[in-house]
């Protein structure tokens, strides 16, 4: 019982790492245009996290849209969708299955064949991503490397078997 306590308290803590990280991505994705709405976002996202994150998360999303833009031929709705699925990539380091929920969520609300071709088109080493991720639990969550590799091959994270066991033999 204990056991299935200390679990949950775990992936609440998750849970309110990747709101942190849903908000920062929001932010790096709203226009210049939309100064107040930004302000207000960002008071709410810097007691969360670090401004180091925020900045490098619009840096991330800058260089994820001149990639869809070069991308011919498709829809803008899938150029938004690869936008985001790399900006998710490179800044919180999500896996490919994390990314396509994300995306599919009623918080991004891209359809199921946008968030498709997100995936199946955005430039990311997902071995790396899922040893950034191992790297970050263990140090902010003092983990052992066998939790670590239960929650990269969660529901929640989304990792292969392999990509979770190349993070667990880097650690």
């Amino acid at each position: 019982m204990a056991k299935e306590k200390g679990g949950h308290k775990v992936l609440k803590v998750i849970g309110i790492i990747f709101g942190v990280f849903i908000v920062l991505g929001v932010i790096g994705s709203m226009g210049k245009s939309k100064s107040s709405t930004t302000t207000q976002a960002t008071s709410a996202a810097a007691s969360a996290a670090a401004s180091t994150q925020a900045a490098s998360s619009v840096a991330s999303t800058e260089a994820a849209s001149s990639v869809a833009a070069q991308t011919p031929q498709v829809s803008t709705e899938y150029k938004n969708a690869l936008t985001k699925a790399t900006s998710y990539a490179k800044t919180m380091h999500m896996s490919k299955q994390g990314i396509y929920n994300q995306l599919t969520s009623s918080i991004e609300g891209f359809d199921a064949d946008a968030a498709q071709y997100a995936v199946d088109n955005v430039q990311a080493d997902w071995n790396a991503n899922a040893l950034a991720k191992a790297q970050s639990y263990q140090k902010t969550m003092s983990m052992s490397k066998s939790a670590i590799y239960d929650q990269l091959t969660s529901s929640l994270e989304g990792f292969t078997a392999d990509e979770a066991q190349y993070a667990i033999d880097n650690l």
